[in-house]
């Protein structure tokens, strides 16, 4: 038997470390805890963020700035030379066949479509954004372009939506 097989042996079981089992035992009386206050108390923890009672970092600085990124549309982004590369001539390309093909995570987030690339083949493509471009290139291969993005609610659009139903009703 060689040193290195004996080393290699030692730490791979570690004892349990029984505290409170008399003063012999080095981890006797206060069991490791030490005297009082909230860390010899059952149940005490740290916060991460704590910083032994100064005053946080977080709190020291300044509030700057403003961000609307919690309002903010990501879209699943897909290149039209993508399009064209995995899809047939004449193909109906949506959400869920992009999510079959692997080319979008999920059908519940947006889609936009990108003019990055060439495109030759007749695609009909329904998503909920498209780049100037990648429109131009789609409809100039003889592809159709179905937009069905949500539209944003605003007080006038709702005002003439209201008026022109009361219009057709009289």
């Amino acid at each position: 038997m060689m040193i290195h097989e004996i080393t290699e042996k030692v730490g791979a079981h570690k004892k349990r470390k029984r505290v409170g089992r008399g003063r012999a035992s080095g981890l006797g009386k206060t069991s490791g805890r030490g005297h009082k206050g909230a860390g010899s108390r059952a149940g005490h923890g740290d916060k991460i963020y704590f910083e032994g009672g100064q005053m946080p970092l977080v709190r020291r600085l300044p509030k700057r700035g403003f961000t609307n990124a919690a309002f903010r549309t990501d879209y699943q982004v897909v290149n039209v030379h993508v399009l064209c590369s995995r899809f047939e001539d004449g193909a109906e390309v949506n959400a869920e066949v992009l999510a079959e093909k692997g080319l979008i995570r999920s059908t519940k987030k947006p889609v936009k479509i990108l003019g990055q690339g060439e495109i030759n083949k007749k695609i009909s493509v329904t998503a909920q954004m498209f780049s100037a471009s990648a429109k131009s290139k789609i409809e100039a291969a003889g592809g159709t372009c179905v937009s069905n993005a949500k539209v944003k609610w605003t007080r006038a659009a709702a005002a003439a939506k209201k008026a022109e139903g009361q219009s057709s009703e009289g």
